[in-house]
């Protein structure tokens, strides 16, 4: 129990960096149209969600490996204090450019804030106790997504939406005070080998070329455009140029030899489809209530509680259970197939639209998503020597991100492909359930590692491997 009370602050901290992050993606929903208004055309506007989007995938492996190199404790009030800045900056624009460019840089930080929070939480406990403490992640997030939407439109409602950027700055200012005075700082020596520039660039380039090729498809510009044709092909080769620059690293971003692991190649694959086919609730089913069933955008939004309330519950519950056991794999089997049931009622249920049905539905989808993604994590970071849990973890985000920007391209294709929103939103699901079955597929790969019961040393990031002594990946 007093171990736990130790580690209360510290963890309140890092769960108060991270809530930043979350909160201005659900406050800043509701007020798009009034940013557009004051600012520039609705056009022009969706560069706000874009460039914050784009900057955060591509940076996060930089920030994940700065972190393994200097202290994740250190670049995460980095990233926090870049945040904070950004934000009052952005609060403070005078036309969409200021704003747009400020948010690139907002996103950047965030991306930094995510990865390196989570790395923070595998220096401060043991990946056995690491489930459920995730747990307690997840409800802090449910909570910031019910609440954000409610408070973005009072406050775009009732007084300005520029105060939808300012809220950041107590609750950031209070999450630094927090981790500078309560979280550990692991000791760090300084790197041997320099830092990946080169690489480090190549990706964020590949990445955002990649992503605005899926943020744009079909939306912005038909596929067969130039400028699609011109982002595909720019993807490619900077895809190219990057995998041969990074032979020839001394410490490579692009971590290879963690991806030829199997506990990392197959959550990451894993996190990658599921991350697809969440796509499918979050943008369709507010978009299938209020054309189906009459409700508001508010109320559209707030019907997806049940699913945030349901993945908190099922990720403290699942947390608790590989606390005890220390057994993790059933977790995510269980939750992807809960998907995948859940996702073949909603495309019944198309049919008949009801808010309750729909709802009980998005309950299933809920229970099962709490048992996939946090735990995927879990297992990710137990596989790999501490020096690295910034880079491992940074990977597992950044395959979360890419496969956000895939599912959001090919079912937005899909749907568009349909002619009205019942059979569009239809399609959609029965498009998803495939693809999550298919991540059940790949996670029954995952072999089950025996969870550390403390925070393993090893050796300072930048410096070459030891030779290392793991479990054999077979078994399961």
């Amino acid at each position: 129990m007093s171990n736990h009370n130790s580690r209360f602050l510290p963890f309140t901290a890092i769960v108060l960096a991270m809530l930043p992050a979350v909160l201005d993606q659900t406050i800043l929903a509701t007020a798009l149209p009034v940013v557009a208004r004051d600012l520039g055309a609705i056009s022009d506007v969706a560069w706000v969600v874009t460039a914050y989007v784009v900057a955060a995938a591509a940076t996060t492996p930089l920030w994940g490996k700065l972190g393994d190199r200097h202290g994740h404790k250190r670049l995460l009030e980095v990233t926090l204090t870049t945040f904070i800045v950004s934000s009052a900056l952005c609060g403070a624009a005078q036309d969409i450019t200021q704003l747009v460019v400020v948010r690139f840089i907002q996103g950047a930080a965030a991306g930094g804030l995510m990865t390196l929070a989570m790395a923070a939480v595998g220096d401060l406990v043991a990946p056995r106790e690491r489930g459920r403490f995730q747990g307690y992640i997840a409800a802090a997030f449910a909570i910031a997504t019910v609440v954000g939407p409610l408070v973005g439109g009072l406050l775009t409602e009732h007084a300005t939406w520029r105060l939808i950027f300012f809220v950041n700055l107590p609750l950031g200012v209070v999450a630094l005070a927090g981790l500078r005075i309560y979280l550990p700082a692991p000791p760090s020596e300084r790197p041997e080998r320099p830092l990946d520039l080169t690489g480090s660039a190549l990706l964020a380039a590949a990445t955002g070329a990649f992503m605005l090729t899926c943020i744009w498809g079909g939306q912005r510009y038909a596929w067969s455009s130039a400028p699609i044709v011109a982002l595909i092909a720019a993807t490619a080769l900077l895809s190219l140029v990057l995998f041969l620059a990074e032979r020839r690293a001394a410490d490579p971003i692009v971590p290879f030899h963690l991806l030829r692991m199997r506990p990392v190649a197959v959550a990451s694959a894993t996190l990658f489809l599921a991350l697809a086919s969440l796509f499918a609730i979050t943008v369709f089913v507010p978009l299938f209530l209020q054309v189906t069933t009459g409700a508001t955008p508010t109320q559209a939004g707030l019907l997806l509680a049940p699913a945030m309330l349901s993945i908190t519950v099922s990720t403290t519950v699942s947390g608790r259970l590989i606390a005890r056991s220390g057994r993790y794999k059933r977790f995510p089997v269980i939750g992807l197939a809960l998907m995948t049931a859940a996702l073949v009622l909603l495309a019944v249920l198309a049919s008949h639209p009801s808010r309750l049905a729909t709802g009980a539905a998005l309950t299933v989808f809920g229970l099962g998503f709490g048992m996939v993604t946090q735990i995927l994590v879990v297992a990710v970071q137990n596989s790999v020597e501490r020096s690295e849990l910034g880079i491992a973890t940074a990977v597992t985000g950044f395959f979360r991100a890419l496969g956000g920007a895939v599912g959001a391209a090919v079912l937005g294709a899909v749907f568009a492909g349909r002619g009205d929103v019942i059979h569009g939103v239809q399609t959609v699901f029965l498009v998803a359930a495939p693809i999550s079955a298919l991540a059940l597929l790949v996670v029954l790969l995952l072999p089950e590692v025996p969870l550390k019961t403390a925070p393993q040393p090893s050796r300072p990031a930048g410096k070459a491997p030891l030779p290392a002594t793991r479990v054999k990946l077979g078994q399961s």
